[in-house]
């Protein structure tokens, strides 16, 4: 049964919409004490669960959730020394914890990109509620490379769009997935 598939914590028992003049609040990482701490100014904008391998998931989630928001809105506040750059070859950078791990925010820092400006972030950091809800999923087929089953993605799918999150792909699915799988199978991820 496709309920029973499980996206991220902060969808699996529905949708919070968003609360009308939302303005913001605070990130915060996981870390026990000396937290990072991320000031974000304004509401967030296209909301999503994303499946890549790239961006920040929490433990068990098939998918990652990721909005945007104006960088000029995004501010570290406390401990920003814990922070680096995940990949510094990356288009988008990630700046995450030493320490926990989590990806705080990411940025994009080539001004030729059509994403420059907007910061990408995600809102279960924050204990404020009233956050932009997600609205789609995006690189569903991706989470393969992270290891999940190929066989449940027509599920995974079907459990996205009970959520009301439309799952896309460059490609059909049925061409994503077995991409995915290929490139799951070559980096060891799953038995060939």
């Amino acid at each position: 049964m496709s309920s029973d598939v499980k996206i991220h914590p902060a969808v699996d028992n529905g949708i919070k919409p968003a609360a009308p003049n939302f303005a913001g609040g605070r990130l915060t990482c996981h870390c026990a004490q000396n937290k990072v701490e991320v000031e974000i100014g304004a509401q967030t904008a296209h909301n999503h669960v994303c499946g890549c391998t790239r961006c920040w998931k929490p433990a068990g989630a098939l998918f990652s959730q990721v909005a945007v928001v104006s960088r000029d809105k995004v501010k570290v506040v406390a401990n920003e020394d814990k922070l680096y750059i995940v990949d510094p070859s990356a288009t988008i950078q990630r700046h995450a914890c030493k320490e926990c791990g989590v990806h705080m925010f990411g940025r994009i820092e080539n001004k030729q990109h059509p994403f420059y400006g907007l910061d990408f972030i995600h809102t279960e950091l924050s204990s404020e509620e009233g956050w932009a809800a997600p609205e789609f999923a995006a690189f569903v087929s991706s989470i393969i490379e992270a290891g999940a089953n190929p066989n449940n993605m027509a599920a995974v799918r079907a459990r996205l769009k009970e959520l009301g999150l439309e799952p896309y792909d460059a490609l059909s699915p049925a061409l994503m997935d077995a991409i995915s799988t290929h490139v799951a199978k070559a980096a060891g991820k799953l038995a060939a």
